[in-house]
């Protein structure tokens, strides 16, 4: 094992303390759930707090129209469960219509590319089942900043910024929402959200003559799949608008499918690495991508996965990529799909003949794997960037959506959202880790009615019958939200998780190779340059790939960066402080102990406790 180095070498101190802590990508939602924590609220009280709040001040990253996937673990049920806050595709969602519409891939932007919305939802079910507080409660921290408004921050103001003359243009409600005034605001101006307030104490209304708790959480969650809000997204996808293909449309989205859906829970994906059971989604998500890289990478000595050498970054990169070709080949919804193969993906004979794949030199092609007995679809072949999206000066493929903290743009001037994230632990063990997504301002028209947009969750799905993440109604899509747990010695010890679409799981990778095998502290690991490979094809439209392509922080250092581009990796550098917004919290499971550590990239994310 390697030496870490000394805390004195991050940039902030990994907390500590005994009653509470939060973690979060912004720091108002990480001060909402610290004052539900010292109200007496559990993890569950604080985290659905901090969701909400989310929606608000980091828009542009997700909201109330998205999904939201978590890992709960709590005094009542330790064994880590997930949250399922992943919407289906709509009934009229079928490959024939949009083939009719005259598109070849599902939308980035617009109605047709919204799935069911589950974040809301998903908040509700975990608050109803596993928190202590009123949903007023907890609720009142976003509807403060609903109504009297919080300062934007510079990513969402460039964000809206750059959609302003779509707005204009397209989405009216969507430039009656962001630019009131007739034109996008500065970053710190204030910005209010009047119509989801109004929707927000609507659905508390809903349950106010109900006797208990859970009463009045149901009657919202009842409110929301069956009334107003349900009866408001039909009537509104229903009129034709633009979306990223430059054609018109309308959404396929009706009240019945919200009403057929409810956020449910599911067993994890495990896999024991050095001695601790990294807990993740199944493979209707990318969850398992982590672990089949974590059992590659356990079979190589531990001077070839570290992180912060070139030929660890070679090794991990390698990785990824067989992994992320796999996930395309082989995952899908076990619920509608074929039988997804994880067990297969996982055992140690697959995992040797894949191991065996990785060379000295990088790898410029798909490569998912063959089973015994079993046909992996074809994946189309993506492709490249075009010459516009590449540097003029080293002729190297630009950052792709999610690789940075500032949100891409694609030819069109449409921008691509990313993602948001929040840990939660307490004094009594209970741990929440969330990764809510989607519903971006930029992803459809602002709602009036309701002051929020559908998301674009359906963009992942493929309009071809074979594919196992085959656009199909009633499917799940192949989600990239990625929340982690962790088990030790049979009790949940950390709780962690990043934005960053595609990244999510190889930056939580290095995360868990830098605590686990080198010994560094959370925030250490959080804080060390990061990197990771664009060699495979994108979750998101128009799911280019870019051969070889590899994105390292600067600070990985100038001969690490010659000895990667030597191997043949297409390397891009994406500045010194741009990859990853990680967070974590743990618990000691002997001592109590509690400690957090959030991501200093970006100047938003926060951990806060005592």
């Amino acid at each position: 094992m390697s030496a870490p180095a000394s805390d004195s070498f991050t940039t902030r101190p990994t907390l500590r303390g005994n009653f509470g802590m939060v973690a979060s990508t912004h720091w108002l939602a990480t001060a909402a759930g610290q004052a539900v924590l010292e109200r007496g609220g559990n993890a569950v009280d604080a985290a659905v707090a901090a969701g909400f709040v989310l929606h608000l001040v980091e828009p542009h990253l997700n909201g109330p129209g998205g999904d939201m996937n978590a890992i709960v673990s709590t005094t009542e049920h330790p064994s880590p469960r997930v949250v399922v806050g992943q919407g289906p595709a709509p009934v009229g969602a079928t490959i024939e219509h949009y083939r009719s519409e005259g598109l070849s891939d599902v939308p980035g932007a617009g109605a047709l590319a919204a799935a069911v919305p589950g974040s809301v939802m998903a908040w509700f079910r975990l608050l109803e089942d596993h928190g202590t507080s009123e949903l007023s409660d907890v609720l009142s921290y976003a509807i403060h900043y609903a109504r009297t408004g919080h300062a934007i921050g510079a990513t969402a103001a460039r964000t809206i910024d750059r959609m302003s003359a779509h707005f204009s243009e397209h989405w009216a409600g969507s430039a009656e929402q962001w630019m009131p005034d007739g034109r996008a605001p500065l970053a710190g101006e204030i910005i209010t959200y009047p119509a989801w307030a109004d929707a927000l104490e609507r659905l508390l209304a809903a349950g106010a003559e109900h006797s208990t708790r859970e009463e009045r959480i149901q009657a919202a969650r009842r409110e929301w799949s069956h009334g107003f809000v349900a009866e408001a997204i039909e009537r509104f996808v229903a009129t034709p608008h633009r979306h990223s293909s430059g054609t018109d449309h309308r959404g396929v989205l009706t009240a019945s499918d919200l009403a057929a859906f409810d956020a449910s829970y599911e067993d994890p994906a495990v896999f024991r690495f050095r001695g601790v059971d990294v807990v993740k989604t199944g493979p209707w998500a990318q969850g398992p991508v982590l672990l089949q890289a974590l059992a590659i990478l356990d079979g190589f000595p531990d001077h070839l996965i570290d992180p912060d050498t070139g030929d660890g970054i070679h090794t991990i990169a390698e990785t990824l990529k067989l992994v992320l070709a796999d996930r395309d080949a082989w995952y899908g919804d076990p619920e509608t799909a074929a039988d997804v193969p994880l067990d297969d993906l996982l055992s140690p004979a697959y995992v040797a003949a894949r191991r065996a794949l990785i060379g000295a030199d990088a790898s410029l092609e798909l490569r998912p794997g063959a089973l015994a007995g079993r046909t992996s679809w074809a994946v189309p072949a993506a492709e490249a960037p075009p010459a516009g999206e590449r540097s003029a000066a080293t002729g190297e493929p630009t950052l792709r959506a999610g690789d940075a903290v500032t949100p891409d743009e694609d030819s069109t001037g449409h921008t691509r959202g990313d993602t948001c994230h929040v840990d939660v632990v307490d004094r009594w063990g209970n741990l929440v880790s969330a990764t809510p997504s989607g519903g971006w301002l930029q992803s459809s028209p602002t709602i009036p009615e309701l002051g929020f947009c559908l998301g674009t969750r359906l963009q992942m799905t493929w309009l071809d019958a074979d594919s196992p993440s085959a656009l199909t109604p009633g499917r799940r899509p192949r989600s990239t939200l990625s929340p982690t747990m962790l088990v030790q010695d049979g009790a949940a010890v950390e709780a962690l998780g990043t934005p960053g679409g595609d990244q999510q799981d190889q930056w939580q990778l290095l995360y868990l190779l830098r605590t686990i095998v080198f010994g560094h502290t959370p925030q250490q690991a959080i804080d060390a340059p990061a990197f990771h490979t664009t060699s495979h094809i994108s979750s998101f439209w128009p799911r280019i790939w870019e051969p070889g392509g590899l994105v390292v922080e600067d600070r990985v250092g100038e001969e690490t960066i010659a000895e990667l581009r030597a191997r043949g990796h297409v390397v891009s550098r994406a500045g010194e402080w741009s990859l990853g917004r990680l967070s974590s919290v743990r618990r000691d499971p002997v001592t109590g102990d509690l400690s957090a550590a959030a991501n200093p990239r970006g100047l938003q994310g926060y951990a806060a406790g005592r």
